[in-house]
């Protein structure tokens, strides 16, 4: 049995690695959820890791040893999203023609990640939710109902509930998803992981290009690296270490180019500025140094909740010390809560 184009895993061929308080927090909720055979839901930002948490749920549970089919949603169109997930007959449709095993088939026995659920059509999800509940489904163009035995491990980005009030995801399938429903942490919530994970890139980096020894980063790129905010999360941090390694021809990593696109021959663009009289701008918004103070403030408590209140954490997310941030916080009389009520 083949599909063409999907990823069925018989083993692990990627480890999480991290040592900070949310990573390990984070893998000791998966841990637990990971032998209940039940549907999983993975929220987490861009880059975070979902499918390897899948991936690490799937060998973690009863079924490790069945297959772990992956498909990533976004990238079909509806007409042809039921054809992946149900398989088709000869004929079902124009271009048909032979028989074509679905996921859902592919994966009996064992694990069905679905990437971006949230992009499912509704349609679409209404069959997904007669697979969860029934264990069978119908391939596209056949009336024979075929039995499986599948646990669903989905992914998103978006705010599932939110797509359910609008009705643009089923409310009845989202609670049948939804038995755990796990947040990953994003990058910038574990600054102490950051350099390991660096440096973790950087020795395989080194390894694929045939090179001796071990990369190391001076400390000024450390605290570039450490500093930066991480959008693409564990992601973007392999592409710009895996560009610096390649780079720096010695072993030593001084450079780090966070943009590729950074360039003294790219087009510039053109900055459009609107004069106006800021002396009555000045008047009516404050002083320069208010509205640079109540900027601060509001970063501060972004960090703070973003990194759950620990103040080690937020203090790695903005760049600053830990008694850098203990100084602002002091500065500005802000009340914020104590670490151990997380």
């Amino acid at each position: 049995m083949s599909i063409d184009g999907d990823k069925v895993f018989t083993a692990s061929r990627n480890e999480a690695l991290g040592q900070s308080e949310t990573f390990l927090d984070f893998q000791e909720q998966l841990s637990r959820v990971a032998p209940v055979d039940r549907p999983v839901l993975l929220i987490g930002e861009r880059g975070t890791g979902k499918e390897l948490a899948a991936n690490r749920l799937h060998f973690l549970s009863k079924r490790w040893q069945g297959p772990f089919v992956t498909l990533n949603c976004a990238t079909l169109s509806p007409s042809l999203i039921e054809a992946e997930l149900f398989g088709h007959e000869r004929g079902a449709f124009t271009g048909a023609e032979r028989r074509r095993t679905g996921r859902f088939e592919a994966a009996d026995g064992g694990t069905l990640f679905l990437d971006e659920i949230g992009s499912i059509p509704l349609e679409a999800q209404e069959k997904i939710l007669r697979v969860v509940e029934y264990g069978s489904f119908e391939r596209v163009g056949s009336s024979q109902p075929i039995e499986i035995d599948v646990r669903i491990v989905g992914a998103t980005n978006v705010d599932l509930s939110a797509l359910a009030e609008r009705q643009d995801f089923k409310r009845d399938l989202l609670d049948r998803l939804s038995f755990e429903v796990l947040f990953l942490p994003p990058l910038r919530c574990r600054g102490e992981d950051i350099m390991l994970l660096a440096n973790h890139f950087a020795t395989r980096m080194s390894y694929e290009l045939g090179r001796s020894g071990i990369p190391v980063f001076t400390p000024a790129a450390v605290r570039r690296l450490e500093g930066y905010i991480w959008k693409g999360n564990i992601r973007e941090l392999k592409n710009v270490v895996e560009r610096a390694v390649y780079r720096a021809d010695a072993g030593i990593i001084e450079d780090v180019a966070f943009d590729p696109f950074v360039s003294p021959y790219a087009q510039k663009k053109e900055l459009n500025f609107e004069i106006r009289d800021f002396s009555t701008t000045l008047a009516s918004q404050g002083s320069l140094d208010k509205k640079l103070a109540d900027l601060e403030i509001a970063l501060l408590r972004q960090a703070l909740v973003a990194c759950r209140y620990n103040q080690r954490r937020a203090a790695s997310h903005l760049g600053l010390t830990y008694d850098q941030l203990r100084g602002k916080i002091k500065k500005y009389r802000m009340a914020v809560v104590a670490a151990s009520e997380e």
